[in-house]
């Protein structure tokens, strides 16, 4: 924790100001350069749940009979006008293509079936003969799959109509376009939040400062964050697979909070530069600051030296909180086996702490060395601070103000809005990956539609059973009993011949969404003696990890609250204080988890979002209620901080609440307008487990900046604060051995 003696660690970078930025910035470019190949690094790795039952059954069958690559590719021919896929051109020419393959990538392709090959004729063509397709699997496994798909779509002219062989029309679906499809738009929404997000925040802060320099400072923060994230990820892919989901939400959170972090420092130091040159007055203080004199210079530089120390002392202590608010809130997924969930926090801490740092090196070191030019080509109508007057007469403080009037007044009908907007996610569904997350005229996405309509027989992502011990006899009753399961294409068959008393069998589901009833049919199963019966296939791994994910939720809610109760009485020795603080998170993310529900699983706005209603992505909802509940318990960090340091230098608690409402609610205002830039850069995004992230935020930090900070937290703080005695120092808030006496030793 940063206490009041950390005023010396403020000074210490004033006076090393050129060493430490140096340092910095060349440790943070040697990151960057490190992780410059980070892009080629991240997996697809990590979806499911490794301690699940499908999992175990799906590496035994893929040990024993190799992986499964019938649906990595499926090459999907429509004949000319006019022709059927029988027309001997048609016929010579696509053999021909598909023999290439063989011929060229005989380290990439590994084997193919199609139409043209007389034992599957009947299969692989719909029954006007205008269709048929080529299953096509690869070597390799994760991300060398997808490489290797990637080398061969070229050479099947697939996504022009007229373009294939003998001017038929190749679309291309299976897993491997589709995934391709997902790890491409991961990539264009981080570059977006580079490059779109950075300049339109460096603009925001621009009217937020009213000065270049100082709109540039965090945003240059935000950018030594990436890079030096870069590096860290790039050293975690050599220990952990990173999936390309986890790198996009890493870049979301620690882009977003950087410059958070960097406009509450720049804030506050503006704040105490202003008040330094304030506290001297007079005639001839008035001349040396106009026009100089012989101790002008000495007199602005040891301004410069407080206001450096202050800032670090006080919103330095506060982003380090933050930091460990968000830190500890991200740990929490280590509960999951999932590798996607594992390696966001792995990610996310440490770019967070690295923000963190760099706030509390880097960028005093550059405040120290701008000094007074911060506000160097300003627009004089923004630019000028706001003075204590302006400030306590502000709309932040008129709304503190009449929230603390009439406490009940507030709280009744906030809590009951709070409480509606939640209704929605009781009607909250689950899936896995699928090409519906990918937009709508995604070339995956309209092949891997038109495939499902054209064989419905036939499912890129069956059901298997994998079946160990069994003789003829047992297997044979056995596919008996599986074939009654309700919901199946057809009836399960042998997708292999039997190896080391190790029977695959398998069968497509007509619905996925209907997958449970089928598994628990299927794991119904009678064993005989010596016999196992394992359920896999990739329904079965995402139900798995969806109901792993959800058996989780009770405990990872028991470390959130735990560990904001505990970081919070670390802040202000207020058990109160701290329960309060997650109840109002809470409340935040339950009405933003109903807000999900309401547009994306029921459809509402689909059209004006662009996206296909339809279940929740599994691994978004434990990362929309860490990163939500870290952000609302980092937000009253900075909120009370303001009100333990009004307490501390003699305030009563409604003017202590007041005061804190006043300073900190433009700020707290910006920070979220800035991660509301930064995530809505994602909510451009073309895949719509991205906008359930982005627009998740969004909810939550309107909601939370607004309605929950501004009126809720007033008034509960009003009716909860009473000094314990009369005339005591403090409140339940804020004790003498908190950070507000901190606070007051500082100011001493």
């Amino acid at each position: 924790m940063l206490t009041a003696g950390n005023g010396r660690w403020g000074r210490f970078v004033y006076r090393h100001r050129i060493a430490v930025l140096v340092i910095s910035l060349f440790v943070v470019a040697l990151s960057g350069l490190y992780g410059r190949d980070l892009a080629d690094r991240l997996t697809q790795e990590g979806w499911f749940d490794e301690s699940s039952e499908s999992v175990a059954a799906s590496k035994l069958a893929d040990a024993t009979f190799g992986r499964d690559t019938d649906s990595d590719v499926i090459a999907l021919y429509t004949a000319p006008p006019g022709k059927t896929v029988d027309d001997p051109q048609v016929r010579a020419a696509v053999t021909g293509q598909l023999a290439g393959l063989l011929r060229d990538h005989p380290d990439r392709v590994l084997r193919m079936d199609s139409y043209w090959d007389s034992a599957l004729a009947g299969q692989f063509a719909d029954d006007s003969r205008t269709y048929a397709f080529a299953s096509i699997g690869l070597h390799g496994e994760g991300s060398a799959t997808v490489d290797n798909y990637l080398a061969i779509a070229g050479d099947l002219a697939a996504g022009t109509p007229g373009a294939g062989p003998a001017g038929t029309t190749v679309e291309l679906a299976g897993l491997q376009p589709v995934v391709e499809g997902i790890n491409t738009g991961m990539q264009d929404d981080i570059r977006r939040a580079e490059m779109i997000a950075l300049p339109l925040v460096a603009l925001l802060l621009y009217f937020v400062f009213g000065g270049v320099v100082a709109a540039l400072l965090p945003v240059f923060v935000g950018g030594m964050t990436i890079l030096g994230t870069q590096g860290i990820m790039r050293l975690l892919t050599g220990h952990i697979d990173v999936n390309v989901f986890a790198g996009a939400v890493v870049t979301l959170v620690s882009l977003g909070l950087a410059i958070d972090y960097g406009l509450f420092t720049v804030t506050r130091f503006r704040e105490e530069l202003a008040a330094g040159g304030e506290s001297e007055s007079g005639p001839e203080a008035a001349a040396k600051r106009n026009h100089g004199g012989p101790s002008s210079t000495p007199d602005r530089d040891r301004r410069v030296e407080e206001a450096v120390a202050r800032t670090v002392a006080t919103a330095g202590r506060t982003v380090m909180f933050s930091a460990a608010i968000i830190a500890v809130s991200l740990g929490a997924l280590f509960i999951y086996p999932n590798g996607v969930l594992r390696s966001v926090p792995y990610g996310g801490i440490s770019s967070v702490l690295l923000a963190a740092v760099l706030s509390v090196t880097a960028l005093p070191a550059m405040l120290a060395i701008v000094g007074h030019r911060i506000d160097l080509w300003k627009w004089r109508r923004f630019a000028r601070a706001s003075t204590e007057a302006e400030i306590d007469r502000g709309i932040f403080s008129r709304l503190a103000v009449r929230a603390m009037a009439r406490p009940w007044a507030v709280i009744v009908p906030v809590v009951l809005g709070l409480l509606l907007l939640m209704v929605p996610f009781r009607h909250i569904e689950f899936g896995g990956l699928s090409e519906k997350y990918l937009a709508q005229d995604n070339p995956a996405r309209v092949a891997q539609e038109r495939f499902d309509a054209l064989f419905p027989g036939f499912r890129t992502e069956p059901l298997r059973l994998v079946v160990t011990g069994a003789d003829a006899a047992q297997l044979s009753d056995i596919r008996l009993q599986a074939n009654v399961t309700p919901g199946l294409t057809g009836p399960f068959e042998p997708a292999a011949p039997t190896r080391d008393g190790i029977n695959v069998l398998e069968a497509g589901l007509v619905d996925e969404r209907a997958a449970d009833t089928a598994i628990a049919v299927l794991r119904g199963i009678e064993e005989p003696d010596g016999v196992r019966v394992m359920v896999a296939g990739v329904p079965a791994l995402e139900r798995d990890s969806i109901h792993g994910l959800l058996e989780g939720l009770p405990l990872l809610a028991l470390l959130l609250v735990a560990a904001a109760v505990a970081l919070m009485y670390a802040a202000f020795r207020s058990l109160i204080l701290a329960v309060k603080a997650v109840v109002m998170s809470a409340l935040s993310l339950g009405a933003t988890l109903g807000i999900l529900t309401w547009i994306f699983v029921e459809g509402h706005g689909a059209e004006l979002f662009d996206f296909t209603p339809g279940p929740l992505m599994f691994a978004v909802l434990v990362l929309i209620v860490t990163v939500v509940f870290g952000l609302s318990t980092d937000y009253e960090v900075f909120l009370l901080s303001r009100v333990a340091e009004a307490r501390a230098n003699g305030a009563d608690p409604p003017e202590s609440i007041r005061y804190g409402i006043a300073h900190t609610g433009g700020v707290i205002t910006s920070a979220a307008a800035i991660l509301i830039v930064v995530t809505g850069a994602f909510g451009f995004s073309e895949l719509v487990m991205m906008k359930y992230i982005a627009y998740g935020m969004i909810a939550a930090l309107i909601l939370d900046a607004t309605v929950i900070r501004m009126l809720l937290t007033p008034a509960v703080l009003k009716l909860i604060w009473r000094p314990r005695s009369p005339g005591a120092a403090a409140g339940v808030v804020v004790g003498p051995e908190t950070a507000a006496s901190g606070a007051q030793a500082e100011k001493t």
